[in-house]
């Protein structure tokens, strides 16, 4: 099993916050691929309001006084004091993420991107853009940088508002062109760092590239060079900022052989040489 969590000034304990519209108290995330099951039973719920994301797998929930199994591509949304009760097994090969927030304006927040908050389940696709929204949450409640509390508010309004799209008509893909998506965007995050061909990975799927690459598009907003670039290039400025190796290093460690083409894709993509992206820091 794997896990990664963030918590507000590091404390466990759920809490209740007036003194501002939005607060994010924790984020994190769980791969069960081993553990046999991972059950939550929290009777008088908790203080804050709960909202899970299914991205991979299946949960198993316990509402409306039946159990309800909620798939991929699904979110679940918990009030205060509500009674939760849901279950992951390790051969649905379950990938939740999941947020607690609290505020003194959340019921209006919520209801002004669309949620109905009389229900628990509702769709809202598989993206990408989800999993970067709660990865980002994680990190600020991990590394607890300047102001990361209004950074975190504006992170979560952010994943409303994409769901507040998906409300209103956003794209849906046909499920097995969306688990194809998935299965391409873990490749690339895995393998990011060496030499890929965008056709020679879409023969290897039975697909034309035309198709792979429209139908990639159609999920993450980018092509699939784009969203590689996209990845070394968040890796490149992670590793820019957090140790000593040098732009020559750091270049080959995302993937380009050539230091000075990287530099030239850094600058054009973020505004900034690496080089001095790294004295900036």
């Amino acid at each position: 099993m794997y896990m990664n969590s963030g918590y507000l000034n590091n404390s466990l304990v759920d809490f209740k916050d007036k003194s501002k519209p939005l607060v994010v108290g924790s984020c994190g995330t769980y791969r069960l691929y081993s553990r046999p099951r991972l059950p939550t039973y929290r009777p008088r719920g908790r203080l804050d309001y709960q909202l899970l994301y299914i991205a991979a797998g299946k949960a198993h929930f316990f509402l409306g006084g039946e159990d309800v199994t909620v798939s991929a591509g699904h979110m679940v949304l918990y009030q205060p004091k509500e009674m939760q009760r849901y279950v992951y097994y390790g051969v649905d090969q379950t990938e939740v993420f999941w947020v607690h927030f609290t505020g003194n304006d959340v019921k209006r927040i919520l209801r002004s991107y669309g949620f109905r908050l009389e229900e628990h389940v509702f769709y809202c696709g598989k993206s990408p853009e989800y999993r970067k929204i709660f990865q980002e949450m994680i990190q600020e409640l991990q590394l607890i940088r300047p102001h990361y509390e209004e950074l975190l508010a504006m992170l979560l309004r952010q994943l409303f508002i994409l769901i507040s799209r998906q409300f209103k008509g956003g794209f849906k893909l046909a499920d097995y062109v969306q688990d194809e998506m998935e299965a391409a965007i873990r490749y690339f995050g895995e393998h990011y760092s060496t030499p890929i061909v965008i056709d020679e990975y879409a023969a290897g799927m039975h697909r034309s590239t035309a198709w792979f690459i429209r139908s990639f598009k159609q999920y993450t907003g980018m092509t699939p060079m784009q969203y590689i670039i996209s990845i070394r290039l968040a890796n490149a400025k992670r590793l820019l900022s957090t140790t000593d190796y040098n732009v020559t290093e750091i270049a080959s460690m995302v993937g380009y052989d050539n230091p000075l083409y990287f530099s030239r894709l850094f600058k054009k993509q973020l505004g900034i040489a690496p080089s001095d992206y790294k004295k900036s820091l």
